[in-house]
């Protein structure tokens, strides 16, 4: 049951999907915006595929270069049992496009010594892939007032969904990428929202300092506004403190998410 709040607005609310596995084959491969690879599956075996929250993860699993098939595991009443007992290295993505019936689109953002950007650097027509969930999705209204989006290249994928949706009145954009690539990339779903790219900054202290300061003339209407961060793990962190303990939004308004982790 979903919770109404004092705007009159929906709450964010959960559901729930069966844990399942599937094996895609790779049917088309193109470069996006120049910094992302965009690459088409196709298999029957989405039949029953569901993915109805912008910023869904699907775990991606990459075989290891000794093995001529791809590893599938058995869900049981115990839990998931990999052969072997050897789970492959896995990612977490977000699913782009899906049609539906048989075709899912993934995007993947090229960077250096990255288990999933080599794959999709040497991936061919043909190849397979396995894939696991999404096990839940997070559904966000499209309605709210008030929407401010913090993220760096790795969340444009699920801003990019989240965009084709949105109803909003007032929508800031703050990313810590370069304006060329998230124009690019988003292209005519910009057309409506303010963006601020901070193209030379980390998402460091600085770098946090002056997203806040970009973001310190918005107005946060009470229970009628949407702050979603993503990128590195302790900027998400210190920009979800912000927001909830020194600008008043209220926590289940806040979606905070960490893509990546820095290395200490």
């Amino acid at each position: 049951m979903t919770k109404t709040l004092s705007s009159g607005r929906q709450a964010p609310y959960r559901v729930r999907n069966e844990p399942k596995f599937r094996t895609l084959t790779v049917n088309n491969k193109q470069l996006i915006a120049e910094q992302f690879w965009r690459i088409s599956f196709q298999s029957e075996a989405l039949l029953g595929f569901n993915s109805p929250g912008s910023d869904d993860h699907i775990k991606l699993f990459f075989p290891d270069k000794s093995q001529t098939a791809p590893v599938i595991p058995v869900v049981t009443d115990d839990g998931i049992i990999w052969p072997d007992n050897q789970r492959p290295e896995s990612r977490d993505y977000t699913p782009l496009e899906f049609n539906g019936k048989d075709s899912l689109v993934i995007d993947f953002y090229r960077h250096e010594q990255g288990v999933a950007s080599d794959w999709a650097d040497n991936v061919k027509i043909g190849d397979s892939l396995t894939i696991g969930g999404p096990r839940g999705s997070m559904i966000i209204p499209n309605e709210y007032s008030q929407q401010l989006y913090i993220f760096d290249e790795t969340g444009l994928p699920a801003i990019k969904r989240r965009l084709s949706t949105l109803s909003a009145d007032h929508v800031l954009l703050i990313a810590f990428a370069k304006r060329y690539v998230v124009e690019e990339y988003l292209g005519v779903l910009l057309a409506d929202h303010s963006l601020h790219c901070l193209e030379n900054s980390a998402m460091d202290s600085t770098g946090i300092e002056q997203c806040i300061s970009l973001s310190n003339p918005l107005h946060f209407p009470t229970d009628d506004h949407f702050v979603w961060l993503t990128g590195e793990g302790k900027a998400v962190k210190k920009l979800s403190d912000h927001f909830i303990e020194q600008r008043g939004c209220s926590p289940e308004l806040v979606r905070a998410v960490a893509y990546w982790h820095a290395k200490d």
